[in-house]
C-alpha cells in the first residue's frame, strides 16, 4: 500500500508530510536492478535513452513542473528508512512478489486479496463515477466546463452500459467488478504484474463476472491499440511516483494516458499521496509541456486553451463526500478522487 497522507477536501494542505507505510523487507540489489531495467525509458522512436540523456530531458521538463524528487535509495543501509520503503513500493519486483502471495492465499483459502484504499473508497469511486458518466451522457457538465457538446440521452443507466472502460493497474480487479454491478459492461483491466492478472481473472470467473477482460500491460509502455471513454486509476500513479525514478515515470504516465483516453472521455484518478489541487497542478504541467507553452494559467478550470492550443485534459470534478478528520488543527481526508475531461 502506498504511503497515506493527510489530504484536504479542497486543497489548503498540499505541503503536509506523507506518513510512513508499513515496514516491509527490502528487495535485493539484483531484484531492484531487474525491476528498474523493466521500466527502461524509451524515446518516441522506441530506442532506449542513455542515463545522461534521460536525466537531462527530465530535468528540463521538471523545471516547469511541481514534481517530487526521486528518493535516495541505498540497499546497503542497516535499517530501511521511509524513503527506501517507499521506493520499494514503486518496483515491479515488489508487486510480483505481493501478488504471488495473494495468489497462494486465494488457492488455499479463497481470499480476494487487498482492496486498495479499502472497500468503502472503492464503492464511492464506482458509484460517483457512474453518476458522473450519466451526467455527461445527459449533457449535464459542471458550470466551469464549457465548449463541450454532448447529445443528451433519456436513459442514463442504459447508456453507460456501452461506455468503454479501462482500469490501469487493476490489481485483483475488484474495482471493475464493482463497476460491473453499477451497469458498465465493456470493461478492461490491465496490470504489469502477471500474478495480478492471474488473480483478477480467477476472481472474476469465481464471482461470475465473465464480461471483464484482463490483460498484462504496462501503462508506461502500453501495447493497447484502442482508446476508452472512461479510464480509471486507483493507486497506480501513487505507486509510479514511489519508484526511484518517480518524476520521470510520472511524465511517461501522462504521455501514455493521454493516448488511452478517447476525445470527450474522462480520466478518474484516486490517490492517497496527492491532494486534489496537486493532481490538478500536475495536469496543468502536462498540458503546458504537451502544448509547448510556459504561459501561466491563473484559472485553469475555466480555460480551454493554453496559448491558443487546446489542452489535453481539463479538471472536471472531484469527490467531496469522503470522511474527514482533523490533524494539527487542519481538516483533511485520506484520499482524493479527481476526474479530468479529455479535450
Amino acid at each position: 500500500m502506498a504511503g497515506i497522507r493527510l489530504q484536504p477536501e479542497d486543497s489548503d494542505l498540499s505541503q503536509q508530510t506523507r506518513a510512513t507505510p508499513p515496514t516491509a523487507d527490502l528487495v535485493s540489489d539484483d531484484d531492484r536492478s531487474i525491476a528498474a531495467d523493466s521500466w527502461s525509458i524509451k524515446s518516441e522512436y522506441g530506442s532506449t535513452l542513455d542515463d545522461d540523456q534521460r536525466h537531462a530531458d527530465a530535468a528540463e521538463a521538471l523545471s516547469a513542473g511541481n514534481f517530487r524528487a526521486a528518493s535516495d535509495y541505498s540497499s546497503d543501509k542497516d535499517e530501511p528508512d521511509s524513503e527506501a520503503v517507499n521506493s520499494m513500493l514503486g518496483l515491479q519486483s515488489y508487486w510480483d512478489s505481493a501478488y504471488a502471495d495473494e495468489l497462494a492465499n486465494f488457492r488455499e483459502h479463497g481470499h480476494s486479496g487487498e482492496v486498495w484504499f479499502g472497500t468503502d473508497v472503492m464503492e464511492v469511486v464506482a458509484s460517483w463515477t457512474k453518476s458522473l458518466c450519466i451526467d455527461i451522457s445527459q449533457g449535464q457538465l459542471p458550470n466551469h466546463v464549457d465548449g463541450v457538446k454532448s447529445e443528451p440521452v433519456e436513459d442514463g443507466d442504459k447508456c453507460i452500459s456501452s461506455w468503454s472502460v479501462l482500469d490501469i493497474g487493476t490489481g485483483n480487479g475488484l474495482l471493475l467488478q464493482e463497476l460491473s454491478k453499477q451497469g458498465f459492461s465493456d470493461l478492461t483491466g490491465t496490470d504489469y504484474s502477471e500474478g495480478a492478472i492471474d488473480l483478477a481473472q480467477r476472481l472474476a470467473q469465481r464471482d461470475g463476472f465473465v464480461n471483464i477482460n484482463f490483460l498484462v500491460d504496462d501503462v508506461l509502455d502500453t501495447k493497447l491499440d484502442r482508446q476508452f471513454q472512461l479510464v480509471l486509476d486507483k493507486g497506480t500513479l501513487d505507486a509510479i511516483g514511489l519508484h526511484p525514478d518517480g518524476p520521470i515515470k510520472r511524465m511517461m504516465y501522462w504521455d501514455s494516458v493521454s493516448r488511452l483516453v478517447a476525445q470527450g472521455g474522462i480520466l478518474v484518478i484516486t490517490s492517497c499521496n496527492s491532494t486534489k489541487d496537486e493532481l490538478v497542478e500536475e495536469v496543468e504541467s502536462f498540458n503546458k509541456r504537451s502544448t509547448g507553452s510556459s504561459q501561466e494559467v491563473e484559472e485553469p478550470n475555466k480555460d480551454q486553451e493554453v496559448s491558443g492550443v487546446a489542452v489535453p485534459f481539463r479538471y472536471l470534478s472531484h469527490v467531496r463526500s469522503y470522511p474527514t478528520f482533523e490533524f494539527g488543527g487542519s481538516v483533511g481526508s485520506r484520499v482524493a478522487t479527481v476526474a479530468f475531461l479529455r479535450s
